[in-house]
C-alpha cells in the first residue's frame, strides 16, 4: 500500500459503516491506501467543508462519499474541492435509497458527482472506479486493477486466467 492515503472514504453517519466497509475491502484487496471519516453535510457541515478543502493537501486524490436519506454529502464535498467525488447512495430511508440516489445523481452543472448504485454493490463499484481513476497515474494500481478484473472473470466462469 502507498504510505499516504490516496482515497478518502467519507460517510454521513456511523450507521453507514457496514455499507462503506465493502468499499474499504476492495481498496484493501487492491492495496490502495485510504482514510475513513464520518462527517455529515447537515449535522457537521463545517467539518465536511474542512475535510473537502484539506483533502488534496493531505494527498487524497479521490473522495468516495456514502450517505442515505437526502444524501447531500457527496455534493457538498464536491462543491469544496476539484478532486473527483464518487457518491454511494445508501438505503437507510423509507424511500429505500431512491431519494439518496436522485440527490446524489442530480447535481447542478459544473459540480459533478460520479454516482454508483444504491448500497453495498455501489460501494464496491465506487472503490473499483476510484482504482480506475488512480490507475491513470499509478502503474502498480493499473496492474492490480487488471488482476482484480481477471479474478472477477475467473469467479464468473470458473476458468482461471493466466
Amino acid at each position: 500500500m502507498q504510505k499516504r492515503p490516496l482515497v478518502g472514504i467519507v460517510m454521513g453517519s456511523v450507521s453507514d459503516k457496514p455499507i462503506m466497509d465493502e468499499c474499504a475491502k476492495i481498496l484493501q484487496e487492491m492495496e490502495i491506501s485510504f482514510e475513513i471519516t464520518v462527517s455529515s453535510a447537515h449535522r457537521t457541515p463545517e467539518k465536511t467543508r474542512d475535510y473537502a478543502m484539506g483533502a488534496s493537501d493531505r494527498g487524497i486524490e479521490v473522495i468516495i462519499a456514502g450517505a442515505g436519506w437526502a444524501a447531500h454529502l457527496a455534493g457538498v464535498l464536491a462543491s469544496y474541492t476539484t478532486l473527483p467525488v464518487i457518491g454511494v447512495p445508501i438505503d437507510s430511508s423509507p424511500l429505500k435509497g431512491l431519494d439518496a440516489l436522485l440527490s446524489t445523481a442530480q447535481m447542478p452543472p459544473g459540480i459533478p458527482v460520479a454516482t454508483m448504485a444504491i448500497g453495498s454493490g455501489g460501494a464496491r463499484n465506487a472503490a473499483v472506479f476510484a482504482a480506475q481513476i488512480l490507475a491513470l497515474k499509478y502503474a502498480d494500481i493499473a496492474k492490480k486493477l487488471e488482476r482484480y478484473r481477471e479474478g472477477l472473470q475467473s469467479r464468473a466462469t470458473g476458468v482461471k486466467t493466466d
